[in-house]
């Protein structure tokens, strides 16, 4: 037995165990439809991962569904003057279509407002608070007097304490994905009025994470520190390394679940309490259907949980759920969290609130038969390790230069050829020659390359050696030269065409996890259906024959069409239409102010400046500090214009500046004065005109009057 026919056996004795996996997809929030970044940082890997673990004889529960209790649903329906439940109806049955149309696979989605999940959270709460495993505090909450409430999480906008992001929400800051509470926020103002709220006492039920961080140590710091993926352990050892402190699992808002204890009137349960038991809950739902026990998928050592979630979820799923799970005593706890970074859209970050968004459901319906090139592009340019950028320029070429020119070509051909020569029918093989046997070798090897690196979740790396060994087959043809060798030997044709068969078969298999669609149609094409035996995972990395001569394939039909160029402009102009939508609808129009004298107005000098200097305000993401020369001196003064403007693009711009304006300090720099700005027509910030403030100068000083 040769080296590679061990490695086949071990291989082989390894796939061929079975396992049971709990794999869970990050709930999505049902204040919106699903967009590429959600698909690119969770729902693609998830399904990839549970449709491999399937073909490879698994038990697979395969869960996730609507979070309907966050407080940005709350907020979408007071803006859009409906009720919370109206949006969590409206946006769940999108998200679920979507996901569906889009070829999730997931083995239950369900709705954190189902009655079996607020029954699973409910007891899950009581079983903690018996135990004695939750501390009674009255505190301190921001509130606002206003709006007549407590502000929670997403309520508040204010200052990461930790970058300085001037819009981070109360729980947490998307720019750096840290997790704080909405009292650490530096200058917090109220998301429903605007306001600087006050401290107001309340009570709550908080989860002593301190009590667990010992726990939290061992498991995280020393068990897995060699498996889990560099941000997951880094952002965890983080949080340890500050000391953990207790959480609050409970908040003062009238939609949500209702605290079960005494003296939780008006309270529900904190949504990241809620929502991870929702994969519990799901799993019942699943299990009750299906006649199955669910216990084991949460209860039994010998199942492997597995969360599939985006950065920004890392300490909730790493921490906090684990430690709700250790305090419950009866569950298993995550073997991994294969969480990835963040997804740019044509180089800015996706904002939902800006609308700019690639979103899932208009995807479908601008490509109702290109699902399988955006699984593929977003898994080509996964944000494993970083965060990475979609553009559509890359989708385009993704499809065009490799889904159509390598994977698309090489089955074309065959299918060609072998309806061509043999009128679709398999042909009879003779001896293999060197290359045959080599070329058959490779094939069998790509399930275990693939395995290796899904089970290290590098689903970039994965699909790439999928196409490798489309590669693969383009190269044995091009060497092969089917169509030449026919004229002189036709049983040496029949070896080639039989050996691109069983290639073309082994990437109809291998290919269903990543583009299930494509893979279902390579599989009619060639006659799957009329197997004894389908092929499957273990047989291609053990057999040299796929497709057994003598079946009959279908004619050829193309597996991937190309996307031409005036496609992705639509795409293009689309996003710049959304992007001006976006800030004509947000546009805030300043009313009048007070009338003033005209002895006001001459107080105002305003002179013509020159920048000489300019630098960024250190973790401010707005301010500029300039050094202007206003012609009798030379001062600093902060404005606010970092976002519209470069540092060494202004340096040596004239600029209208009101000098005698009372000093001010910003972030501890002392501003001596006020550069005049305006908004251009297509609503870019602008200078004002020196020139016209020449005459504004004048006129302020009393000098003449024009």
């Amino acid at each position: 037995m040769t080296a590679l026919d061990q490695t086949y056996d071990i291989y082989n004795i390894k796939m061929s165990q079975p396992k049971r996996y709990t794999i869970t997809a990050a709930l999505p929030y049902t204040n919106g439809p699903i967009h590429i970044g959600h698909l690119a940082g969770v729902y693609i890997p998830a399904d990839i991962y549970a449709r491999y673990k399937r073909l490879t004889g698994n038990d697979v529960a395969f869960i996730c569904g609507s979070d309907e209790h966050g407080v940005p649903i709350t907020i979408k329906a007071k803006k859009e003057g409906v009720t919370p439940q109206d949006i969590v109806d409206k946006y769940h049955a999108i998200i679920k279509q979507s996901f569906e149309d889009f070829g999730i696979t997931f083995d239950n989605y369900s709705r954190t407002s189902a009655k079996i999940h607020h029954e699973t959270a409910s007891e899950f709460f009581k079983t903690l608070n018996d135990k004695g495993e939750f501390i009674e505090e009255v505190s301190e909450q921001l509130y606002d007097a206003e709006a007549n409430q407590f502000l929670a999480d997403r309520f508040i906008i204010g200052t990461c304490p930790k970058c300085g992001n001037e819009e981070s929400y109360g729980d947490q800051c998307e720019n750096c994905g840290t997790s704080h509470n909405a009292t650490d926020l530096i200058n917090p103002k109220s998301a429903i009025t605007g306001n600087v709220p006050s401290l107001k006492e309340t009570k709550h039920w908080f989860l002593p994470l301190d009590k667990h961080e010992n726990f939290l140590k061992k498991w995280i710091l020393e068990d897995h520190k060699k498996d889990w993926k560099s941000n997951v352990y880094g952002q965890c050892k983080s949080w340890i390394d500050d000391g953990l402190r207790p959480r609050a699992v409970t908040r003062d808002l009238d939609w949500g679940i209702p605290v079960p204890a005494p003296g939780g009137e008006g309270k529900v349960l904190y949504v990241w309490f809620d929502a991870p038991i929702g994969y519990i809950s799901a799993t019942k739902e699943w299990a009750e259907r299906e006649g199955k026990d669910w216990k084991p998928y949460w209860k039994d050592e010998n199942t492997k949980l597995l969360h599939f979630i985006g950065k920004d979820n890392i300490v909730f799923h790493c921490i906090i759920f684990p430690a709700m799970l250790k305090a419950e005593g009866s569950y298993i706890l995550p073997d991994n969290v294969p969480a990835n970074e963040f997804l740019n859209l044509e180089g800015n970050k996706l904002s939902t609130s800006k609308n700019w968004a690639v979103w899932l459901p208009d995807y479908l319906k601008d490509f109702p038969d290109k699902q399988d090139v955006l699984r593929y592009a977003l898994t080509a340019n996964a944000p494993e390790t970083k965060d990475n950028d979609f553009t559509w320029k890359d989708f385009q070429a993704r499809n065009n230069n490799e889904l159509v020119a390598i994977f698309g070509n090489f089955i074309n051909r065959v299918v060609v050829l072998t309806n061509k020569y043999y009128e679709g029918i398999v042909p009879e093989s003779s001896n293999f020659s060197e290359i045959d046997n080599e070329t058959l070798k490779k094939i069998k090897a790509y399930p275990e390359v693939i395995s290796s690196s899904l089970e290290r979740y590098r689903f970039r790396e994965a699909g790439q050696e999928l196409m490798n060994l489309a590669r693969l087959g383009n190269k044995y043809l091009a060497d092969e030269e089917p169509w030449k060798v026919i004229k002189q030997d036709e049983a040496r044709t029949k070896t080639i065409m039989f050996v691109a068969l069983q290639i073309a078969s082994a990437l109809a298999t291998l290919s269903e996890p990543f583009l299930p669609f494509s893979s279902s149609k390579l599989k009619t094409i060639l006659g799957f259906e009329n197997l004894t035996t389908v092929p499957n995972w273990l047989d291609i990395s053990s057999k040299n024959v796929l497709l057994p001569s003598g079946h009959e394939i279908g004619k050829a039909e193309l597996l991937f069409s190309k996307i031409e160029d005036q496609e992705i402009q639509a795409q293009l102009e689309k996003l710049e239409a959304s992007k001006r939508a976006n800030e004509a609808a947000n546009k805030v129009i300043e009313p009048q102010k007070e009338t003033i004298s005209f002895d006001d107005f001459t107080k105002l000098d305003i002179r013509v400046g020159t920048i000489i200097e300019a630098e960024k305000m250190p973790k401010a993401k707005k301010l500029l500090v300039l050094k202007v020369d206003t012609g009798i001196d030379i001062r600093t003064i902060v404005s606010g214009i970092a976002e519209s403007f470069k540092t060494e693009e202004i340096i040596g711009k004239q600029v209208t500046v009101l000098i005698n304006l009372a000093p001010r300090k910003l972030r501890g720099v002392e501003s001596e004065g006020m550069i005049l700005m305006t908004e251009s027509e297509d609503g870019k910030l602008v200078f004002v005109n020196p020139d016209a403030a020449t005459s504004l100068a004048t006129v302020a000083n009393g000098l003449t009057i024009s």
